[in-house]
């Protein structure tokens, strides 16, 4: 992916977990939320390193 690519999904991801951890304090989230929470968690993460790497190169 490129590195405007990346950017963009890190944004929705960002957005998507923000969202979550309001719901999840204000009402909670069940544990199927709770687990795609995390593995928004880890794409963000995976998108992080790939622009950092992308820089470096």
């Amino acid at each position: 992916m490129n590195h405007a690519m990346l950017e963009r999904r890190s944004e929705i991801l960002k957005r998507n977990i923000h969202q979550m951890v309001i719901q999840d304090n204000q009402i909670g989230i069940s544990d199927q939320e709770s687990m795609i929470m995390q593995h928004m968690i880890k794409e963000l993460h995976q998108a992080s390193y790939e622009m950092n790497a992308a820089d470096k190169s």
